[in-house]
């Protein structure tokens, strides 16, 4: 099989599970590119970003279109996200990266079980209701295909779900790696968004900071065409997929999806917070 054809492969893999997970594609595509096909790690970086656009406008329009994704949320939401990347930024050249390593496999661990527990919710979380919330009109609905009926929600903790993406920011900014999966447990656990919804709006969230992200990337040369091309392609096909899927699943199998996802970030982040 040709390299070209590998990585169209992973790619499809990495599209697939970042669209029904509200996750950029990056935690399939550059461990597999760099440690598994020798890749240099930057040029990675660079199809990685492009790789999360794509996922971010394969999905978007579908979840847009079927309501899964709150725009308003989304948007006040990036405001923290965008703040503790910043801040990131400029930590990342004064703070041992190490215990944030182990910081961040301890909370993965612990949003892995309570993530478990609940396993069995398919609307939305019961969270104390957000005046803030109310005030810029984010609540919302959509159809859900499985249940068959219309699923409202009202976002609560709307402040503390904005300090959980400035968080999720800071990391992204000081241990590089993407935020999406802290925008998911913020907008499941604490906003009790459902996780149908928690998922594609991730989506378009991520979409608009590696937009950001990938302009350096591409001002440096860090985007390779030869491998940037069959990652977009890939990861869009894959998306697609994935977007046709979501709205057909049940909120239990999307969360069995992401438990273990979880349990392999927190051992990762173990690892590098040994090594390091």
């Amino acid at each position: 099989m040709s390299s070209f054809a590998i990585i169209l492969a992973i790619s499809v893999s990495a599209g697939f599970l970042g669209s029904l997970l509200g996750l950029g594609g990056g935690i399939i595509v550059i461990p597999a590119l760099t440690a598994g096909m020798g890749f240099p790690l930057r040029a990675v970086i660079g199809a990685s970003l492009v790789s999360v656009i794509a996922t971010s406008s394969g999905a978007g329009a579908a979840y847009v279109r079927d309501r899964l994704t709150n725009m308003r949320v989304a948007m006040f939401l990036e405001l923290g996200t965008t703040t503790g990347a910043f801040a990131g930024a400029f930590l990342a050249v004064l703070l041992d990266p190490k215990y944030l390593y182990f910081l961040f496999a301890a909370v993965l661990l612990y949003s892995a079980a309570g993530m478990f527990q609940r396993r069995n919710l398919e609307g939305a979380g019961r969270v104390p209701p957000s005046r803030l919330a109310e005030r810029l009109h984010m609540e919302g609905s959509y159809h859900d295909e499985l249940l068959g009926r219309e699923v409202s929600y009202r976002p609560g903790r709307v402040i503390p779900g904005l300090g959980v993406m400035v968080g999720a920011g800071a990391l992204s900014g000081i241990l590089g790696i993407g935020s999406g999966l802290f925008k998911v447990l913020g907008l499941d656990m604490v906003m009790g968004l459902p996780i149908k919804v928690s998922t594609a709006t991730s989506n378009f969230m991520i979409g608009v900071t590696a937009a950001a992200s990938a302009s350096v990337y591409f001002a440096r040369g860090d985007i390779r065409p030869d491998l940037a091309a069959p990652v977009a392609l890939g990861v869009l096909a894959g998306a697609w997929v994935g977007s046709k899927l979501l709205p057909h699943l049940p909120g239990k199998a999307i969360r069995y999806l992401f438990i273990p996802l979880l349990i392999y970030m927190a051992v990762e982040m173990l690892r590098q917070g040994v090594m390091s």
